[in-house]
């Protein structure tokens, strides 16, 4: 891991603690996920105990210390979404790309993740790829979607 990068985005947030999520959050970005060396030399850096670093990074689901997709897919599991036939278009996705929900393709291009609530019951089912939001999905539109993202 090149360590400049990481010292330019513990110094963009000026060397401060109090900093820490967004310092994850640079990191992530830039790394698509937080590699444990990432966290130990943020924690020399602060001067943050490591198994601190280690429980926040796991303690937000919007951390990964695995490598994620080019790609996020998020399917809402929610009550209005899991009747309207959430699960189907999950399974269909899994099966689509061979991996299953929290796991990333073997190429890095997708990561399939669920969550419980997107807060757009109107639209469900809902399916969320790189932040835009895909309302009514079904079985049959799946397959389209993921096709214009292998692209990009």
């Amino acid at each position: 891991m090149e360590t400049q990068n990481l010292d330019t985005i513990i110094e963009s947030r000026g060397n401060d603690s109090s900093q820490l999520i967004g310092i994850l959050q640079d990191i992530q970005a830039e790394y698509n996920h937080l590699p444990v060396s990432a966290l130990m030399q943020v924690s020399e850096t602060l001067k943050i105990p490591f198994s601190r670093l280690y429980s926040i990074a796991t303690f937000f689901k919007a951390f990964s210390l695995e490598p994620r997709g080019r790609h996020i897919i998020t399917v809402c599991m929610g009550t209005a979404c899991h009747v309207r036939k959430a699960p189907r278009i999950v399974d269909e996705v899994c099966r689509s790309l061979g991996i299953k929900a929290g796991q990333t393709t073997a190429d890095r291009l997708f990561t399939l993740e669920t969550v419980n609530c997107l807060g757009t019951c109107a639209l469900g089912p809902v399916m969320v790829i790189d932040g835009k939001y895909y309302g009514n999905v079904t079985v049959k539109t799946v397959g389209a979607l993921l096709k214009k993202y292998e692209k990009i």
